[in-house]
């Protein structure tokens, strides 16, 4: 914990953000930083709860020893609150940027709307780690002579190549696209988080003896069943990519468009690349000038919000058929899981109109161009309201529902029904494997990530890849000091 009063003597700060009217001018991240001592002091809030949630299977997945490293910061010992935090997480300047922080939602003082700034400390840490040069190689003092291939390079694939390559083991990621990072690099925006600190890690793993292998597309360019003959084990760390089905009349209009290839291309922009796509090849998406709809509520949605801010969009509306949630939960009965509750992103801040229950009956075009989106509203269980019609103006519009499962092709195509591919209660396509062992119905194939347990955050990716390193080093030697 930190200072016995702290919680009752300071009030909650978190870092700040640029105007919105200076941040859509570029893609770069936009927040101010806080001083040493202002950190210190949030972290002198961490109070003796007793039972701190924040860590536990509600709040954080990978078990960040939070009011540990609170402790150590208030101390101002930076040094060991940075080991503390590694020691449960590879990439803490990922999660402290891009996690949505389920810990400060289970924070017992999220019972009184003022939870420790958890994710602002995380992300203070991290970047303190950086400039005392602790993010360095650590090598193996011994190599174990087995060779471990690891298909995908998102933050599921890094973390794992990570683990295994610190134990000794000879590990090899190979990356569809041209960089590594997946949609870590590709489809999260630089505004939220900058790709230097994915090509820092990269360097810091190459410098613990992981090999990159990038423009590989395994299924496709090399066979996974070549990797399962050249290895000793095999990790498929692919992505959920396959955009969910909308249904909706009109799709093939030209202007409507799925959000990832939107967001990739983007990225590709501002990192000086090709723009086409291995995965999604297409004509340049922009959004300069237009009338921009966004169909779907998530956090990709609001990505493609601010991104098209950033292009230039005259106008960016986002539609969500839920209802409209509560400005404030009911603690009592949501306390310590994640609540449904009113939640303005930085982007939807910086103008989007936002459209809460309303279901998109149609798109609708002249001569195959998009023209509007025919909308309407809809009742508690998202029936259309007759008599509710409306049509939105748009020029370009993106479908941004959620993925259901890996894109077609590759490892999935390859191996067909050896890898028992399985469906979950929301119909998307998950490799079959448990989170104990990790292990597919292929025999030294193992699945993590996304590609098992579905579209999910960050930070769920990264301890899929921390477990499913165990389990693969278990595989390998009969036992394994890796964390469980």
């Amino acid at each position: 914990m930190g200072k016995v009063t702290g919680f009752l003597e300071i009030d909650r700060q978190v870092h700040k953000y640029q105007p919105a009217s200076d941040r859509i001018r570029h893609f770069r991240e936009f927040t101010l930083p806080m001083s040493d001592k202002e950190v210190e002091k949030q972290a002198a809030r961490c109070m003796d709860c007793g039972v701190p949630y924040c860590h536990g299977p509600t709040g954080c997945p990978i078990h960040n020893q939070i009011p540990d490293w609170n402790d150590l910061v208030y101390n101002g010992d930076w040094d060991n609150a940075i080991r503390n935090l590694h020691s449960t997480n590879n990439f803490p300047e990922f999660t402290g940027r891009i996690c949505p922080a389920p810990c400060e939602e289970a924070c017992t003082l999220n019972l009184e709307d003022i939870p420790v700034a958890i994710k602002t400390i995380e992300q203070a840490i991290a970047d303190k780690a950086y400039e005392s040069g602790y993010v360095r190689p650590y090598p193996a003092d011994k190599k174990t002579g087995k060779r471990v291939a690891v298909i995908g390079s998102g933050p599921a694939g890094m973390a794992a190549a990570q683990q295994l390559g610190r134990v000794g083991h000879d590990v090899h990621v190979y990356e569809r696209e041209s960089r590594p990072g997946g949609l870590l690099r590709f489809g999260i925006p630089d505004f939220k988080m900058e790709k230097h600190y994915i090509d820092r890690r990269i360097v810091q793993m190459a410098g613990e003896g992981v090999t990159f292998h990038c423009g590989v597309n395994v299924g496709v360019d090399k066979k996974a069943s070549e990797l399962l003959a050249e290895y000793d084990a095999v990790l498929y760390c692919g992505g959920s990519e396959t955009p969910r089905p909308a249904g909706i009349p009109g799709v093939e209009l030209e202007g409507v468009h799925d959000a990832m290839p939107y967001l990739v291309q983007q990225n590709k922009r501002v990192a000086g690349e090709d723009i086409q796509s291995v995965a999604w090849p297409a004509q340049p998406i922009l959004a300069g000038g237009k009338h921009v709809v966004v169909v779907g509520g998530g956090d990709t949605a609001s990505d493609c919000v601010g991104t098209a801010f950033r292009q230039g969009a005259v106008r960016v509306t986002q539609l969500d058929i839920r209802p409209q949630p509560p400005e404030k939960e009911d603690k009592l009965s949501v306390w310590p899981y994640w609540a449904t509750k009113m939640r303005t992103s930085s982007s939807q801040a910086e103008g989007a109109e936002r459209e809460f229950q309303v279901a998109t009956l149609e798109f609708l075009g002249e001569d195959g161009v998009l023209m509007g989106v025919k909308c309407c509203e809809v009742d508690e269980k998202r029936k259309p309201v007759p008599g509710t019609d409306f049509v939105i103006r748009a020029d370009l519009a993106f479908i941004a529902i959620g993925f259901s499962g890996p894109i077609d092709g590759g490892v999935v195509a390859e191996m067909g029904d050896r890898l028992a591919v399985t469906v979950d209660a929301r119909r998307s396509t998950n490799v079959k494997a448990n989170d104990r062992d990790y292990r597919t119905s292929v025999d030294g194939l193992f699945a993590a990530g996304d590609v098992r347990r579905g579209q999910s955050l960050v930070v769920w990716a990264i301890r899929e890849g921390r477990q499913a390193a165990r389990s693969i080093d278990e595989f390998l030697t009969g036992a394994s000091v890796l964390p469980r």
